[in-house]
């Protein structure tokens, strides 16, 4: 049996636990401003159609009495490696999926711990005892049916699906349940006439991939309740990023180059944390002129380049980023901008020559003090002389590897 633990509203509900009169109130976390986006609602706020990823204008429209918090990242990731503390006290396999939630296998934990609801009970009691958070848990024979069991789970409750009634509480759920079917996923599903994931469970094989193709395979596997993938406690990350949207369009060239600059910064330290270099520099931009309606209606660029050697030297992103964004001669405004690196190795693995041993001490060295000053004194007690501060929109949500 595997578990899925998903903490509730989780930004929000550190939000209300630490101030008392934000509890039983109506509240979002994420950006204030214009362009601001809500990372996480209170379930006080869900009624009135709030909810993550919704820009922060509409969700005050929607909830006029809605109260939008900026939020504290660093708070939250403190919180998160305080639940995940407590899961490792039920299982030596975790999966991180985000700061808030995590697989755990329970194969083997039975003589320990009980049959798999009565430890799922007991974690939600441990973290709403030492944390004062809910958290709601989904057990099942495979992952994706645990996911979605937490998901009904909600709020602050527990959900068990035994092998044998996998396919009757998947059977009259819609496609865009299953995990990893997004919103042009679910409306594909939906015209080929698979409206449940009863529907895709019927189907033969012979008609699924003659309507969806090779991914017809995949999902009709999953609607029946065959996931094959296990708990995978050790995840590398493949890449690392930091971007932003700004709260206002940006055009001016030394704005972008600072904010490259800021954003190459960020990512170099955080390989060097995870003792890691990276092979590729990756530009990640959305122009301004929206084409379409909708959320995603602005167009997204990305341009990369594969360096000679690896690095994970913060001017030497900079420069690479900054060469791509010369390149790519983008004339109109910018509404996001991003820097990331890619093709990760362990710092050990990359073999110094004998002139890049001696150029590069010097740099090494002052990467070295400017690491454990921020390590000791925080992420903008110091730094370059042309570095500058990256006014964002709203919140990053990422669980960042490397970041402190």
């Amino acid at each position: 049996m595997i578990l899925h633990a998903d903490m509730d509203a989780f930004y929000a509900s550190i939000e209300q636990r630490d101030t008392p009169e934000y509890r039983g109130r109506p509240i979002a976390v994420g950006g204030i401003g214009p362009r601001g986006v809500v990372s996480a609602a209170s379930y006080e706020a869900r009624p009135f159609g709030v909810h993550s990823a919704m820009p922060t204008v509409e969700a005050r429209k929607r909830c006029p009495d809605l109260i939008v918090i900026p939020g504290d990242m660093a708070r939250y990731r403190r919180e998160s490696k305080r639940v995940f503390e407590i899961f490792e006290e039920f299982s030596p396999s975790i999966e991180g999926i985000s700061l808030d939630e995590a697989f755990l296998d329970l194969v083997g934990t039975e003589r320990l711990m009980g049959q798999p609801q009565v430890l799922g009970e007991k974690l939600r009691q441990r973290v709403r005892e030492r944390l004062g958070l809910p958290v709601s848990v989904g057990i099942a024979p495979v992952k994706m049916v645990a996911k979605i069991a937490s998901e009904e789970a909600k709020p602050d409750g527990l959900v068990q699906v035994q092998s044998g009634e996998v396919a009757e509480f998947l059977a009259p759920l819609p496609v865009g349940r299953i995990w990893g079917v997004g919103p042009v996923g679910e409306k594909t599903l939906q015209a080929a006439g698979f409206k449940t994931l009863g529907d895709l469970a019927r189907a033969s094989q012979e008609d699924l991939v003659g309507a969806l193709g090779d991914w017809g395979i995949a999902v009709g596997q999953l609607a029946r309740g065959e996931d094959a993938r296990d708990v995978e406690p050790y995840r590398e990350a493949v890449s690392i990023s930091e971007e932003n949207t700004f709260t206002q369009d940006v055009v001016d060239g030394a704005v972008v180059n600072a904010t490259l600059f800021s954003h190459a910064e960020s990512v170099a330290r955080r390989l060097r944390r995870g003792a890691l270099r990276a092979r590729t520099v990756v530009l990640k931009w959305k122009g301004a002129t929206r084409i379409r309606p909708g959320a995603q209606g602005y167009p997204l660029f990305t341009r990369r380049v594969t360096l000679k050697d690896s690095t994970n030297d913060g001017p030497t992103i900079a420069a690479a980023a900054r060469t791509l964004w010369s390149r790519a001669a983008f004339k109109q405004s910018v509404r996001l901008l991003g820097v990331g690196v890619t093709n990760l190795v362990d710092i050990d693995e990359h073999q110094l020559s004998l002139f890049d041993s001696v150029s590069g001490e010097p740099q090494r060295e002052l990467n070295d003090v400017l690491d454990r000053i921020t390590d000791r004194f925080g992420n903008e007690a110091i730094g370059r002389g042309h570095r500058r501060s990256v006014e964002r929109a709203g919140l990053t949500q990422q669980d960042k590897r490397g970041e402190k």
